[in-house]
């Protein structure tokens, strides 16, 4: 029979180990020699397409006629003293801070918590620190600029400046009779810098959005563009203030039928933006602007700043662009960006009307729940804020209009076409009915009139979404995952005490069977043991350091790999090494947050995630070589991640491995190399440990193939 080895070992913790003067710093290479890796993969990217934030585009004279604004805060702002103050735009890749531990030849260990970088707050971000490098190396803008077939303009007063880019007012030196358009005296001039981020491949991606969208309803003209000197530049239509500056100067606060005004004319200007196949990505209201003061339009709605913008649609195929989720990156604002971009989903028509929804309760209420963290994890806590928070508690003392709005497009698929016509038809009630009385211009919002009269005759039967995935307070529950195999013998034990893991496990060893797969909750043991693991020896450790690295390595050595992992909430942990496995390398990290940064450079060596576990808020994550993987991703939120599983189920993912806190579940999706003969899987979620539920599943030839504990919502 094997060995097996349990007790608790005495050993320092991994962040008080003090590596020899010759032992390598953690994320430096070592000089060793590797087997060759056969398995590197390509990774998808996420987010959509390439984009730059903080834009400002198209902007105005401000409500006194004396200063304008940008029309969006700018990407790399820092935060101001007063928290209300717009918030900058982010596509962040947060960082991970390394620690000093030994590592074997071919078992490394990357331990300690990712250190993220602060995106708006509590000193600043990482945008800003690279607008500031550029902005040095940067030379002033050209005096006069002429681009393209544009008439000559003199470069004024500065109206407003992001972290890759400024506008300046341009003022014709002769000719020009009108106030906007190509003939105008006056025009706004965005300037951008060769040597920004945007800018080291040719022009901003951002001209490339303008040249499909220039005249799209609610868009501002570009009229001319081209490159003078180092800057690329922009001659755009010279606009008013945006509701950002309305808001401060009606006292920080809109009424109900302005901010409805607002809601359907915006509506209609993303209904306009997403036929033409794009999502903005930024949707706030620094980014929506009134038209000129005094002029014709200056009830008129625009919505600028096309830096985050990216295609839902493949211009190509006309089809929806493919799912995927980047944990590491966030497009937009923290304040108003929607909880699938918190997550590093690719961007879709949903997530725009979701900051839609941020964006209007934010007017009428002057505040959102959310505001007011700082630090290096803002994102993540804003993030679960959102979830946290409740449709019924985000819109109290809101009409019930936005409560409406808001439930429906929090619960909106990934592909799913919005119904933008009922979305309008929320707020028709809360307008003013005189026309010329009305705040804000809607006509956009007017064209569908008579398709929004037919709907609301059937308007009741679906008032409310059928699934509501946000539902406040998470609930405590098992996950367990069953894969289809040919009939064979599996026993699970679950409540199991320290004391009596031992003997749960030989008895399992007496009649053939090995540790599979392990979990905890309430610093309790789950033992799932089966006949079909393929293992030939296996040894075990219950330890008080969370995955303990001296036990790890001794095994490493004798050539047994980890196979299974559990974290209790008291910090203590079962670490299962087997002999029999198909792995050549392994290594692993212990973190504050999920390790996706690391995950996703070891995926790039060659290395998959083979087990995964959590003690108290902490992760624990193990990759290996040569596991048997072509592809993997990672399914990560804050609920149970239904929609996002699925997805990869119907390209062929299978969960491999999975792990949940008190605030988050992740899961690890793979594609065998091998076409496993039946590929069927299912999830299941319940309150108690699924005792009831796994003979039925036997009974079908599912067995478990992974387990966890954690709070989510069924």
């Amino acid at each position: 029979m094997p060995e097996l080895r349990s007790g608790a070992r005495r050993s320092k913790r991994l962040g008080d180990l003090q590596p020899a003067p010759q032992q390598p710093v953690v994320g430096q290479e070592e000089n060793l020699v590797l087997p060759p890796t056969q398995n590197r993969t390509r990774r998808r990217g996420g987010g959509g397409g390439r984009g730059r934030g903080g834009n400002a585009t198209a902007i105005g004279k401000g409500p006194s006629g004396t200063r304008g604004r940008p029309s969006g805060a700018g990407r790399g702002r820092g935060i101001r003293l007063i928290d209300l103050d717009p918030e900058p735009p982010c596509e962040v890749l947060p960082q991970a801070a390394p620690i000093e531990v030994a590592e074997p030849a071919f078992n490394r260990i990357d331990g300690a918590a990712d250190k993220k970088i602060a995106m708006d707050g509590g000193g600043g971000s990482a945008d800003k620190v690279m607008a500031v490098e550029e902005e040095a190396s940067t030379t002033p803008v050209p005096d006069r600029v002429q681009v393209g077939n544009s008439p000559v303009y003199k470069t004024e007063r500065k109206l407003g400046k992001g972290g890759f880019g400024q506008v300046h007012v341009g003022r014709r030196t002769s000719g020009g009779t009108e106030r906007t358009g190509p003939d105008a005296v006056e025009v706004a001039l965005k300037f951008e810098h060769r040597s920004s981020k945007g800018c080291n491949h040719g022009p901003p991606y951002e001209w490339q959005v303008y040249n499909t969208l220039n005249g799209c309803y609610g868009i501002p003209w570009v009229h001319f563009k081209g490159r003078q000197g180092d800057f690329y530049i922009l001659v755009m239509d010279m606009l008013g203030p945006s509701l950002w500056d309305v808001w401060n100067s009606l006292g920080q606060s809109m009424s109900p039928n302005t901010v409805a005004c607002i809601a359907v004319e915006a509506i209609s200007i993303l209904e306009k933006l997403h036929q033409k196949g794009f999502v903005h990505g930024d949707v706030k209201p620094e980014n929506f602007l009134l038209g000129l003061p005094g002029s014709p339009d200056e009830k008129k709605l625009y919505l600028v700043d096309l830096g985050l913008a990216s295609r839902w649609k493949d211009a190509a195929s006309g089809l929806h662009v493919e799912y995927d989720q980047r944990p590491d990156i966030l497009r937009g604002t923290i304040r108003y960006a929607s909880v699938h971009a918190h997550l590093g989903r690719t961007g879709s028509r949903r997530d725009d009307l979701e900051s839609l929804a941020y964006t209007l309760i934010f007017l009428i209420k002057g505040r959102l729940p959310w505001q007011g963290y700082q630090g290096d994890n803002k994102s993540f806590l804003v993030c679960k804020k959102k979830m946290a928070t409740s449709p019924e508690l985000m819109c109290c003392f809101c009409p019930a209009p936005f409560k409406q709005f808001l439930e429906t497009v929090t619960n909106m698929k990934f592909d799913e076409e919005p119904n933008y016509a009922k979305l309008i038809s929320f707020f028709e009630s809360l307008i003013e009915p005189v026309t010329s009385l009305r705040p804000i211009r809607i006509d956009g919002a007017l064209k569908v009139g008579q398709k929004r009269g037919r709907l609301l005759i059937n308007l009741e039967e679906d008032e409310q979404p059928k699934k509501k995935v946000r539902l406040g307070s998470p609930a405590t529950q098992w996950i367990s995952v069953y894969n289809a195999r040919r009939p064979m013998k599996q026993r699970y034990h679950y409540n199991v005490a320290d004391s009596r893991l031992r003997q749960h496990v030989d008895k399992g060893n007496e009649d053939g069977l090995y540790i599979s797969c392990v979990a905890s909750a309430a610093n309790l043991w789950a033992l799932i043991m089966d006949a079909g693991t393929g293992f030939s020896f296996q040894v075990y450790e219950l330890s008080t350091v969370f995955l303990h690295k001296d036990w790890i390595m001794e095994q490493w050595e004798k050539n047994y790999y980890i196979s299974s992992i559990a974290g209790a909430a008291n910090g203590s942990s079962l670490v299962v090494m087997s002999k029999g496995t198909p792995y050549t390398q392994q290594s692993y990290k212990v973190s504050e947050s999920f390790p996706f940064k690391w995950i996703n450079k070891k995926w790039k060596e060659g290395f998959h995630v083979t087990s995964m576990t959590t003690a108290g808020s902490r992760w624990g994550v193990v990759m290996s070589r040569n596991a048997g993987y072509s592809e993997q991703v990672v399914e990560l939120d804050f609920l149970y991640p239904s929609e996002g599983i699925h997805r990869r189920w119907e390209s062929g993912y299978r969960i491999t491995s999975m792990a949940a806190t008190a605030d988050q579940a992740a899961f690890i999706l793979s594609i065998p190399r091998r076409k496993m003969i039946d590929e069927t899987q299912e999830t299941l979620r319940t309150s108690a440990f699924p005792s009831t539920h796994v003979k039925e599943k036997w009974s079908k030839n599912l067995y478990i193939a992974s387990i966890c504990y954690g709070r989510t919502v069924c």
